[in-house]
């Protein structure tokens, strides 16, 4: 049983530009793509009363001059759920050292503080409803990458998406063992009973390129290079089908072959493999280019990817490009 209240932004609005651009580059006896054109923390509040006068006055400055309309942002925030969100955000500005030697947390501070006034008290209700239970649509899995944020890049709002971030945004077979991923795989699939997974691999990945630069038996004390052999598979069938190519363009070819071994590696969790068969839980790959901010989303295509698993072969559908 789904537990919790939802809240969700509003508005969204996807680029959404159907292309025939083959998303692995060429074609590979090792699997088979298959694309179709798509349509289109926090702090508790103790009791349940603000007894603190400084913390009452900010929030009736925000929310007296909104009072009227408070009810309808409420509602339509819980209208829908989707990847992309309209915003006016400002460029954000980087986190550096003061030339004064002051401490670096001073504008962090001020940062905090600017999301309690304009984001928590402005939208109090919303916030104590996530306070009592969470119920996310999505659990993303991203690379750690400083430059690759998802709830930045695709606008998630809190309660929106369970989150979890490793080095080259990789998922480990079952038979692996437990770790941090698979531990935030079961409690979002299992207990959040999420409706979708998101693996969003991007450009310049520095995990692939450290996979793609290793020797296949070579052993390493490595953390990070244990970690990456997880894309051995990967590294294989890019090997197999890129060696014309030179070694950045083979980097890039792994970083959304590996999103697809990944995904495929999702279904040796016997309960993720029985939901996604009951059609309770779908699959996607996204890959987020930063140099040219664009984006690709893929389904991994359960029905026609399940005769394949033999072989390591995968199939996909409803392939987006957004721009």
């Amino acid at each position: 049983m789904r537990v919790g209240l939802r809240w969700a932004p509003a508005v969204y609005k996807q680029y959404l530009r159907p292309t025939t651009i083959s998303i692995l580059g060429s074609s590979s006896p090792v699997y088979e793509s298959e694309f179709t054109r798509s349509s289109a923390s926090t702090s508790t509040i103790s009791g349940s009363e603000l007894k603190f006068s400084g913390i009452e006055q900010i929030r009736l400055g925000f929310l007296n001059s909104s009072k009227s309309n408070l009810a309808l942002r409420l509602k339509a925030s819980r209208e829908g759920v989707g990847l992309v969100q309209e915003t006016t955000e400002k460029t954000p500005k980087l986190v550096k050292k003061p030339k004064d030697g002051s401490d670096s947390f001073t504008e962090m501070k001020q940062r905090f503080l600017s999301f309690k006034r304009q984001k928590y008290l402005e939208n109090l209700e919303c916030y104590q409803e996530l306070a009592q239970a969470q119920a996310p649509k999505f659990l993303v899995i991203s690379c750690a990458d400083s430059r690759v944020c998802p709830s930045y890049i695709l606008g998630f709002q809190p309660g929106e998406a369970f989150v979890v971030r490793n080095i080259a945004n990789l998922v480990p077979p079952f038979e692996n063992g437990p770790c941090e991923t698979n531990a935030a795989l079961e409690f979002s699939v299992n207990t959040l009973e999420v409706e979708n997974i998101l693996i969003t691999g991007h450009s310049c990945c520095g995990g692939i390129r450290a996979l793609m630069g290793m020797e296949d038996e070579e052993k390493s004390s490595s953390f990070i290079k244990n970690w990456v052999m997880l894309g051995k598979a990967a590294k294989s069938s890019t090997k197999a089908t890129t060696s014309n190519l030179s070694f950045d363009q083979q980097c890039k070819h792994c970083e959304k072959e590996s999103i697809n071994h990944s995904l495929l590696n999702l279904l040796t969790y016997p309960w993720v493999e029985e939901r996604v068969a009951n059609g309770l839980l779908s699959l996607h790959g996204g890959y987020y280019n930063f140099v040219d901010c664009t984006y690709e989303k893929w389904t991994l295509d359960y029905q026609k990817s399940s005769t394949k698993q033999a072989t390591g072969g995968y199939a996909i559908k409803n392939r987006e490009f957004w721009q």
